[in-house]
């Protein structure tokens, strides 16, 4: 199948990753750059449906990578998020898979009723991939997609994931293209950690994994803060705490049986941690499970605040905030007494 000739082939234009793309890799830890980039190009390779669509942010979701080997499947649809998915719906519904990238924010609030109407409703397979997921911007309220999750989850037939790390994004990307129907999924880009390949973990559309057991604490947990949950598990070792970390990457859908198993071991603190308001997220996702299900546990949320939140460094605000490694090894300690 040959796409229609993309207006950015002809250029063929230079695009390089801006030195104002954040990391949010601490000081010596194992990164790769562009992990979803290269994965798409990959993908490319091997299905000519695949398609790279961006609102002018191609530089800032590492798509640039896709427009160098790709010039004439990538579309710039400019500055305005309504076109970019409005197009991607008129190029499913041909035949192809259009990886349709921006910033979260933009997607989940600007975009919000395009997507409903034109890709959820009509079942388009639609891959939305959005960079700045929660609190990974130090640029205030309009680049922090606090709620992204909540509104993509509260969307009918839209399957919502949040990858933790380069290892993951890079095996969600082929597995999201696999699945037939419209998919959301966070993006970390730039300089992005190497985290689960430590634990031989493999990506699985809705599935759970459990990367850690542990007798005393359960983290249940998605994206950036499996990193930041395994993180705090070693580090509670000092204090003879042994904590495990169930990884949910597919919020919705969620994968009930692991998260009930895990939470139903006697005895365990369960703590769930995302990147996100504490409304409508991961945490309240499970609490309702849990509750629906008769599950009795100790339980408690880490996630961000219901309010909006401040601009400024990512390491302060992550500390301000309660997300960084420090702040939830210091709640659970707390919370056990």
């Amino acid at each position: 199948m040959k796409p229609p000739v993309s207006p950015m082939a002809a250029g063929k234009p230079k695009l390089t990753t801006s030195a104002m793309i954040a990391s949010i890799a601490s000081e010596g830890q194992r990164t790769r750059p562009a992990p979803f980039g290269h994965a798409l190009v990959a993908l490319a390779e091997q299905d000519p449906r695949v398609l790279g669509m961006t609102a002018d942010l191609g530089k800032y979701t590492d798509l640039h990578i896709f427009a160098k080997a790709f010039p004439e499947r990538h579309y710039q649809m400019g500055m305005a998020e309504q076109l970019l998915f409005g197009a991607a719906s008129g190029l499913a519904a041909e035949g192809f898979t259009p990886f349709a990238t921006t910033y979260a924010v933009f997607a989940s609030r600007r975009a919000y009723d395009v997507i409903h109407q034109t890709i959820a409703e009509e079942d388009r397979n639609v891959k939305i991939v959005c960079a700045l997921p929660g609190l990974t911007s130090g640029y205030g309220p309009s680049h922090q997609a606090a709620e992204d999750l909540a509104l993509m989850r509260a969307m009918p037939g839209m399957v919502v994931v949040d990858p933790c790390d380069a290892h993951e994004i890079e095996q969600a990307v082929p597995a999201i293209a696999s699945h037939q129907g419209p998919v959301y999924m966070r993006l970390l880009r730039g300089q992005v950690p190497l985290v689960l390949d430590e634990y031989g973990y493999r990506f699985e559309l809705g599935k759970a994994k459990l990367l850690r057991d542990g007798r005393e604490v359960l983290f249940v947990s998605s994206g950036l803060m499996t990193m930041r949950a395994l993180e705090a598990a070693k580090a509670l070792e000092k204090d003879r705490v042994d904590a495990a970390v169930l990884h949910v990457p597919t919020i919705k859908p969620l994968d009930t049986a692991a998260i009930l198993e895990a939470c139903a071991k006697p005895g365990r603190l369960v703590v769930v941690a995302e990147n996100h308001t504490v409304i409508g997220g991961l945490g309240e996702a499970v609490a309702g499970l849990l509750m629906r299900e008769g599950v009795h546990c100790a339980f408690r949320m880490i996630g961000l605040p219901d309010e909006f939140l401040a601009a400024g460094a990512l390491p302060t605000l992550h500390d301000r905030y309660g997300i960084s490694t420090e702040a939830l090894c210091g709640r659970v300690k707390t919370w056990l007494g």
